[in-house]
């Protein structure tokens, strides 16, 4: 995507899309929970992920990791999506929004 505009809209296709994912556990979406930490797209619309989750041991780790991907990968102008899974740095409560920290009773 070489224009801007194309790119700022894709860019914010992605993050509502992702604004739909839950972790089951939690009753916040996992943008707002802080666990996406990076989204980059190439010049020919694929999409690289950067994520974590709010325990290592997450018992639904492949199935969140598989709804991010599936989900982004539906958006037509995306080419291909990549989830990379990370623990650097640490997810910490700090990290959600402050809407996410109020309905979870952290503020």
């Amino acid at each position: 995507m070489s224009d801007t505009n194309d790119l700022m809209q894709l860019e914010t296709t992605i993050l509502e899309v992702i604004k739909t994912i839950y972790d089951p556990e939690i009753p916040v979406n996992i943008y707002d929970l802080g666990l996406i930490y990076n989204i980059d797209i190439d010049d020919d619309n694929n999409v690289a992920i950067e994520m974590t989750l709010t325990a290592p041991n997450c018992p639904v780790a492949d199935s969140i990791l598989a709804e991010v991907t599936d989900k982004v990968n539906f958006i037509s102008a995306v080419n291909k999506t990549t989830v990379n899974l990370v623990f650097e740095p640490t997810w910490t409560k700090e990290m959600m929004s402050e809407e996410a920290q109020l309905e979870l009773g952290f503020l």
